[in-house]
């Protein structure tokens, strides 16, 4: 079943208002690397990158 225009206005505004968005541009065939590395860990691309960001971030002793 199609999403609606309605739904998809509900998603949108829910993504607006909880999430900051961030562009990542890598080097041509790291993202294929990082996809893999992902797969392997079970998470999807964004859930991968967000949790090496913070694992960094408490090694260098930012919370």
């Amino acid at each position: 079943m199609p999403t609606t225009k309605a739904q998809q206005r509900a998603v949108n505004k829910y993504m607006k208002e909880n999430y900051d968005r961030v562009n990542l541009t890598l080097p041509k065939g790291q993202k294929d690397r990082v996809k893999a590395r992902a797969d392997a860990a079970g998470e999807s691309v964004n859930a991968y990158i967000a949790r090496a960001i913070e694992e960094r971030m408490e090694r260098e002793g930012e919370a």
